[in-house]
């Protein structure tokens, strides 16, 4: 059959098309795609656990995903108690931080009225003024923050029954992707499906690695500047900065109030600063060689995969992008076509690989 060679310049604007396609779908469907693509990567995660349920333990596949699933959410769950515990426990230190806001509210009263000339009656009118203002937008706010909760809750509900249903049906899931190509790709095929599953577990062991390394520099540099709660600080401070951009600000804000508290302002601000210090070189230099050389990708194609992210998915983009980059970049290694797209994700490797079946295009069913 005669197949149709179209110019370089026709290529690139189908494939252009095709791309901005792919993403307008994946932005508009983020409701399903985003609890399906966390399915998938906490059901290869859980995999190895549902296989010993299986093998070791003799039970059925069901209640081997159950059982995996229900010990995922146990884990998630002690882990959140602890925080929780944690924070009940700065509640001790809520009078002292109050004492302290007082006296800042009253020397910036006191600095004002020398300043400018107004009054602490004047300021007071305004003060409150001002909350009646804020206090409209809460009650605004309040109801906004309910439905946000609500729709987390019912996205973590959505995830636990794709991966459960994920590790049920997970052979029938194979073999229709394998099915999808023509019979002498099939074992390429399977070799794809098996080298994604390795690389989402080396991902998330990049995640936790990164995580423990930042709470080693944090809880070290807190002891060394002398800080109160310091290790729980520090770790606290590893553990939200998985979550990009926002997680760092959140951590930064709580252990300046918390040292704060307990030590004056100096000190606090040597606290947010140091954060920060340690947030820029784990973004420039930590995550993308540690997560992004798990999943065998160049630093400079990891952010441009988490700015993606963002974009198209939000914050849960963020996480999303950088394991389906790295699949992107398997696939594209073997469709004949699209080495080039591979060797731009991928890493320099100057030891020479061996050659590869590439998959033609139009293999594809």
């Amino acid at each position: 059959m005669n197949t149709v060679k179209f110019p370089f310049y026709a290529r690139m604007a189908l494939t252009l098309l095709a791309v901005v396609l792919v993403f307008f779908i994946l932005s508009e469907a983020s409701n399903i795609f985003i609890p399906l693509v966390f399915g998938l990567l906490i059901s290869i995660l859980l995999f190895p656990l549902n296989r010993f349920f299986e093998n070791k333990l003799h039970l059925g596949r069901g209640l081997s995903a159950a059982f995996s699933v229900i010990l995922f959410v146990s884990a998630l769950v002690s882990f959140i108690y602890f925080i929780a515990l944690q924070i009940i426990g700065f509640s001790s230190d809520f009078p002292q931080l109050r004492k302290r806001f007082q006296e800042m509210f009253d020397s910036l009263q006191h600095w004002l009225s020398y300043k400018l000339h107004i009054n602490n009656r004047q300021q007071t009118d305004y003060i409150n003024r001002s909350i009646n203002g804020i206090m409209g937008s809460i009650g605004h706010s309040i109801s906004n923050v309910f439905l946000s909760l609500a729709g987390i809750l019912l996205l973590v509900v959505f995830i636990l029954i794709f991966t459960f249903f994920m590790l049920y049906h997970r052979k029938l899931l194979m073999q229709f992707v394998i099915h999808l190509f023509g019979p002498r790709h099939r074992e390429k095929v399977r070799e794809v499906i098996m080298e994604t599953k390795s690389m989402i577990n080396s991902y998330v062991v990049g995640l936790v690695i990164e995580m423990v390394l930042v709470s080693i520099v944090n809880c070290t540099m807190f002891l060394i500047m002398g800080i109160q709660y310091a290790l729980l600080l520090g770790v606290m401070a590893a553990v939200l900065n998985i979550i990009p951009y926002l997680g760092i600000y959140t951590s930064i804000v709580i252990s300046m109030l918390v040292t704060f508290a307990n030590s004056g302002g100096n000190m606090a601000l040597e606290v947010g600063i140091g954060l920060f210090i340690v947030h820029l070189l784990d973004s420039n230099i930590l995550f993308p060689r540690v997560v992004g050389g798990r999943v065998k990708m160049n630093p400079f194609i990891t952010i441009i995969a988490v700015i993606i992210g963002e974009f198209v998915w939000g914050i849960p983009g963020m996480f999303l992008f950088i394991p389906l980059a790295g699949i992107t970049k398997l696939v594209c290694e073997r469709v004949e076509g699209l080495e080039a797209w591979a060797l731009l994700i991928g890493v320099d490797d100057v030891e020479k690989k061996p050659k590869r079946m590439k998959i033609k295009a139009t293999d594809v069913k």
